[in-house]
């Protein structure tokens, strides 16, 4: 098929998603702009009523039925590679998303505008709280010096209200994997999302890849998307604490040139070792196990990854755990005071 201009594919991957599809999905259908683009359902192997639901409800949303349940990544990678000849842009819009008013246009007008644009992101705020900010993206993502991520409105637990204080699009390091909006040809050129990964941190390894062919990640806060959160893995769940660490490891290592990565790997796992005594000393084994596991299998699967970049683009000053636990910098505006 042809590529359909510059038009744009909404893709929500699901599985075994019924109530989400139910209570989201209306938004999306209602406040996207159809002459720019489709929305399109991406069904893992669904076992539940999701498939017949879509059907039934929503015959305007194109559906893409795999057999089997291939993952987050894979099922993205395996979507997108399936419409890339007919869309030039996709927007990985999780489940649990709701949107309101034109979100999409401002979005798809400033890659239009910014050829060197790879991703960009909206403003993510919080479904339950809307006037803040939620914490898986906020205004637009960085990383410091040793890795740890952080946002314009979010500082590791520290969320911020969105008083428009970060409404200025602004060039950043990683985009929000709850509302992402690539150039097809992009995505699928840099390989798509890790499925090694399994969740966590695969959208800022993707954009880290995006940064290194050479384009740029952009935050677009005049779009807005509200996003529930936390309905996989709570914050404090042991599963989440070894996915963060084992893939912020994995990620270092992937994209890192070989002439900082061993020391800087070697910082953070010393670092990581102050947070493993911190579980231990409040008593909480199984985090303090799960960051033991996420060692371990690091070293395991860094293996696969042979071919580093020459570029090193983590050459940046901050230190977000020295300013915030120690300057007690906890807004993104105050970092540079």
């Amino acid at each position: 098929m042809e590529c359909r201009e510059d038009r744009v594919a909404v893709v929500i991957l699901n599985w075994n998603g019924e109530h989400f599809l139910r209570d989201y999905l209306p938004s999306v259908v209602e406040h996207t702009d159809h002459v720019i683009a489709d929305v399109i359902v991406a069904d893992n192997g669904s076992t539940d009523g999701s498939v017949d639901l879509l059907r039934r409800d929503f015959p305007g949303v194109r559906l893409i039925e795999f057999s089997e349940n291939y993952g987050f990544a894979e099922g993205y990678n395996r979507a997108i590679a399936e419409i890339s000849q007919e869309y030039k842009y996709s927007v990985l819009l999780n489940s649990d998303v709701k949107v309101k008013d034109d979100w999409l246009t401002p979005l798809w007008r400033f890659m239009e505008d910014n050829p060197r644009a790879g991703a960009c992101q909206p403003a993510v705020r919080s479904l339950k709280d809307p006037e803040m900010f939620e914490y898986a993206g906020a205004s637009g993502g960085f990383l410091d010096r040793h890795g740890y991520p952080y946002c314009r409105g979010r500082i590791f637990d520290t969320v911020e209200p969105d008083n428009g204080q970060y409404d200025t699009p602004m060039r950043i390091f990683w985009a929000s994997g709850a509302a992402l909006m690539v150039v097809n040809s992009v995505y699928l050129e840099c390989g798509g999302l890790d499925k090694e990964f399994f969740a966590h941190m695969e959208e800022i390894d993707l954009c880290w890849r995006i940064l290194l062919s050479g384009r740029e990640i952009w935050a677009v806060p005049s779009g807005h998307v509200y996003h529930l959160g936390g309905g996989s893995l709570p914050a404090s769940d042991p599963r989440k604490t070894y996915l963060n660490f084992r893939n912020n490891l994995l990620m270092l290592h992937k994209n890192l040139p070989d002439g900082v990565r061993r020391g800087l790997i070697f910082r953070r796992r010393l670092l990581d070792a102050v947070a493993w005594f911190r579980y231990v000393l409040a008593g909480d084994m199984d985090n303090a196990s799960a960051i033991l596991r996420a060692h371990g299998d690091f070293r395991r699967m860094r293996r696969m990854y042979t071919v580093h970049p020459k570029q090193n683009l983590l050459n940046v000053d901050t230190n977000i755990l020295f300013d915030y636990f120690i300057r007690n910098r906890k807004t993104f505006s105050s970092l540079k005071n």
